[in-house]
């Protein structure tokens, strides 16, 4: 009885474990950083992106799974030339995705074979648009629309991988340290003599502002000597009207003022004046003069 029951136990112990092993290569998840393909002796069946559980064939059918977030590719630094010669040290990295699983599994298989093929193709494509523009371009603010460039043809041959490449980037591009010194005189010198044009460009400049603010300071006197000579004639061209007016009103009172004027400015308390007396210019002073 015993026997039998122990029989009956481990019959059930025995199909629960048949079951479940079934069960487990009937069943099967994909995670929400996955994409699955199934696989029947060699043959494509379909591509799972849902995440969640599914279900295949068992022991005839495989699942390959794939990561479906954005990854990484960093390239080790590579030496290439630009269109003037240089050399160039450059580490880059790129970003992509697994598009198609498919095609990613029937031309690279796996992570280890799609990073062999983007590193031939980004370098290639990297290596070729750099020999199009010279040190001071890459090094400078037009690096981004060689980059963009640059990821842009990647992407094209990689999508018959069934990969995307999303971006590509230069981390460092550094000269070589043998020619490094050298290269970095020659920028110094070729900075030097700009700066000593513009500083000669600026002299020039400042001499001409100057001679033009000279100029027109000149004009600006002349003008102003002009007016004042015009204004002085209107002046004297009015006095002497004045005087005229008045000498026809009364001559001899005309003659009077005229000599008070003139004794006041040709004697004072300090003046001493050697004249014969029947002078002209004294007779006002000697009381000869008179009125009609």
């Amino acid at each position: 009885m015993r026997g039998s029951r122990s029989r009956r136990n481990a019959a059930i112990i025995i199909i629960t474990i048949i079951a479940l092993v079934i069960l487990n290569s009937w069943l099967f998840t994909v995670d929400e950083t996955e994409q699955v393909i199934i696989i029947q002796m060699g043959r494509y069946v379909r591509t799972i992106k849902e995440p969640g559980l599914h279900m295949k064939v068992p022991f005839i059918q495989k699942i390959h799974r794939y990561d479906d977030r954005v990854l990484q590719y960093d390239a080790a630094p590579a030496r290439v030339l630009t269109k003037d010669k240089k050399h160039l040290i450059v580490d880059n990295y790129a970003r992509w995705k697994i598009e198609d699983p498919l095609k990613f599994y029937q031309t690279v298989r796996n992570e280890i074979g799609a990073q062999s093929r983007i590193d031939d193709i980004v370098f290639s494509e990297l290596r070729g648009e750099l020999a199009l523009h010279d040190l001071s371009a890459i090094i400078s603010v037009q690096r981004e629309r060689i980059m963009e460039k640059v990821a842009g043809k990647s992407d094209e041959k990689a999508r018959q991988l069934g990969i995307r490449i999303i971006d590509v980037r230069i981390k460092r591009a550094d000269l070589p340290e043998e020619v490094a010194h050298s290269v970095y005189e020659r920028m110094r010198a070729e900075r030097e003599r700009i700066a000593k044009k513009y500083r000669s460009e600026g002299r020039e400049e400042s001499a001409k502002i100057e001679a033009q603010a000279e100029k027109e300071k000149t004009i600006i006197l002349a003008e102003a000597y002009r007016k004042a000579q015009k204004i002085r004639g209107e002046g004297d061209a009015e006095a002497v009207r004045i005087y005229a007016a008045a000498f026809r009103k009364d001559p001899e009172f005309y003659s009077f003022v005229r000599s008070l004027e003139a004794y006041k400015k040709a004697i004072d308390s300090t003046t001493v004046i050697v004249l014969p007396p029947d002078m002209e210019f004294l007779k006002y002073l000697r009381g000869g003069g008179s009125r009609k």
